[in-house]
C-alpha cells in the first residue's frame, strides 16, 4: 500500500488534504516565545487573531525529524509499504532535510521515497492530487515520482504582495530588502524560480500588478491547457475575481482557489494574492 505525505505549506481547498487521507505535518509557528504546530494547535483564523492582536511577523521552522519519524512508523503499521513525502522547496526550507533524515531512520521499516517539489502552496497541491489520480489507476510509486518531476520542471508561480513588511523581516526573497525596503508604494511581483523566491516585476499600484500578474500567467501558459489555482492570505473576493479573470485569459481546465498557508504568510505578508499553474500536458 502506497501512503502520501506533505506539509502544511501545502494548499487545497478546506478539508480536501482530509478527505483524500494525506497526512499533514506541520510548519511550526513562532509568537515570540510561543511555538505552535500549524493547522493542528493553530488555526488559519486564530494564527490572523494572534497576528492582529500582537502587532508582529512571527517565524517559522521546519518540523523535526522525530515528528516524520512518528508519521512514517504510524503509516508503516496501518499496513503502507512504500510512502512517497512531497514537500516545500528546499531552497527556503529545511522542511526537506528532516524529511529526509527520517526516511533513513526507518529506512528498515518502510521504504519512504522524499520528493522536493522545488515549490509550494498550491503547486504541491496539485502535485497531491495528480498523485491520487494516478494511484486510484494502479500506477506504482515510481509513476507517480515520474509525473511530480513533470510538474516540477514545468510549473510557474507568483504572487502579487499586499505589504512589504513580512517579506522584508522574513529575509527569504532575494534582492527584495535593499531595492525595495525603501519605496512603500511599490506592489511587488514575486515568483518562485528553481525553488527560490525572487522579484518578477516592480509596479506601483495594485491594479496595475494583478494585471501583470495575469499576463506573466499568460506567457508561463504558452497558449497550452493549463491546471490553475489562485491562493489568497485573506483576500477571498480578490481572490475570486482574478480566477475569473483567468480563467477568460486562458484555457483553464482544473482550477481552484484555496487560502495561503499560514506559513508561508509570514514570508509573503496580508494581502496576498497568487497564481500557480502548469501545463496539462506538462
Amino acid at each position: 500500500m502506497i501512503r502520501l505525505v506533505t506539509d502544511s505549506t501545502c494548499d487545497l481547498p478546506d478539508g480536501e488534504l482530509t478527505r483524500l487521507d494525506v497526512v499533514v505535518v506541520p510548519i511550526n509557528i513562532h509568537f515570540d516565545t510561543e511555538e505552535y504546530q500549524e493547522r493542528e494547535t493553530i488555526g488559519y483564523d486564530d494564527f490572523f487573531a494572534k497576528v492582529n492582536a500582537l502587532g508582529i511577523v512571527p517565524k517559522t521552522s521546519q518540523p523535526s525529524p522525530g515528528r516524520f519519524v512518528q508519521e512514517y512508523r504510524r503509516l508503516a503499521a496501518e499496513g503502507a509499504t512504500t510512502i512517497l513525502s512531497l514537500h516545500v522547496t528546499g531552497k527556503l526550507s529545511g522542511t526537506i532535510g528532516s524529511a529526509e533524515l527520517a526516511a533513513t531512520e526507518v529506512k528498515d521499516e518502510v521504504d519512504v521515497r522524499v520528493f522536493d517539489s522545488l515549490a509550494g502552496s498550491a503547486g504541491t497541491g496539485f502535485m497531491i492530487r495528480e498523485a491520487i489520480e494516478l494511484l486510484s489507476q494502479g500506477a506504482d510509486a515510481d509513476a507517480v515520482l515520474v509525473r511530480w518531476q513533470e510538474i516540477r520542471d514545468h510549473i510557474g508561480i507568483c504572487f502579487y504582495l499586499d505589504t512589504l513588511k513580512y517579506a522584508r523581516m522574513s529575509g527569504r526573497i532575494g534582492a527584495l530588502q535593499h531595492s525595495l525596503a525603501s519605496v512603500l508604494s511599490i506592489k511587488p511581483l514575486v515568483k518562485l524560480d528553481a525553488g527560490l523566491l525572487e522579484v518578477a516585476e516592480r509596479v506601483r499600484s495594485r491594479r496595475a500588478a494583478l494585471d501583470r500578474l495575469l499576463v506573466l500567467a499568460r506567457e508561463q501558459a504558452g497558449g497550452q491547457p493549463v491546471n490553475l489555482a489562485v491562493v489568497h492570505a485573506q483576500d477571498r473576493p480578490g481572490a475570486d475575481a482574478l480566477l475569473a479573470r483567468a480563467q477568460e485569459m486562458l484555457d483553464c481546465r482544473q482550477t481552484f482557489v484555496a487560502r495561503l498557508a499560514s506559513s508561508l504568510v509570514t514570508n509573503l505578508g496580508v494581502g496576498t494574492l497568487g497564481i500557480v499553474l502548469y501545463p496539462v500536458a506538462a
